[in-house]
């Protein structure tokens, strides 16, 4: 089998490249990756070059190529059944499937107000109604979770769904969005995962500064 190999953005700032990341490295799957950095305002036409919507990440194996996070980690957990990217119980894969997409296209408040950002200091930002409801929603889904599962991670050992909540993990920490202890336990198995360890170490590395994502 061809290796894999996967096309991100910026470690520090792209959430959609660091879920599949995430996942793909915490199941064990080996796989090369190519940053292609952003380059604002004007964009990289090295993006344009490896994606045809001109947007990381892509996945690329065998000549073909997938876009998009979930259809990335859908297609390599395809690839290698054996590594169990989802839960195992039928209801726990549903739920975390559902979780995954509700992640992928809501919380659109949160993830406006607050870009990623692994090297910003925390500091406090205001909530808005909006922002406290995606908030909540976050916490409950993760309470709900980890109450059945026992943790740390929500289906008790990483499984895709985790690398898909990885982003918010860093802005609640980064905006201080929460003081709930069971949010700030699982915040901190997140980042105790040495695929979460061995992201944060290749964003810290990088010297690329996006203004727009330096909220």
């Amino acid at each position: 089998m061809t290796r894999l190999k996967l096309y991100v953005g910026n470690k520090n700032y792209s959430s959609w490249s660091m879920r599949p990341w995430l996942a793909l490295k915490a199941a064990g799957v080996d796989f090369d990756d190519e940053v292609i950095p952003f380059d604002f305002p004007n964009g990289n036409p090295a993006i344009r070059a490896i994606s045809e919507t001109g947007r990381v990440p892509v996945l690329e194996h065998d000549g073909f190529k997938v876009w998009e996070s979930l259809a990335i980690i859908g297609y390599v957990a395809e690839l290698f059944p054996e590594k169990r990217f989802w839960p195992e119980d039928r209801q726990d894969r549903a739920l975390a499937r559902a979780w995954s997409l509700e992640m992928a296209t809501g919380f659109r408040a949160l993830r406006n107000a607050c870009p990623m950002n692994l090297r910003r200091p925390p500091k406090a930002l205001a909530v808005t109604p909006d922002m406290q409801a995606d908030i909540d929603r976050i916490i409950r889904i993760w309470s709900q979770a980890r109450k059945k599962s026992g943790g740390p991670y929500l289906f008790g050992t990483f499984s895709a769904v985790d690398a898909m909540f990885a982003p918010v993990v860093n802005r609640f920490e980064t905006y201080v969005l929460t003081d709930d202890p069971e949010a700030l336990d699982y915040m901190t198995a997140m980042k105790a995962h040495p695929a979460w360890i061995a992201w944060a170490a290749d964003a810290a590395r990088e010297t690329w500064i996006v203004p727009e994502d330096e909220a």
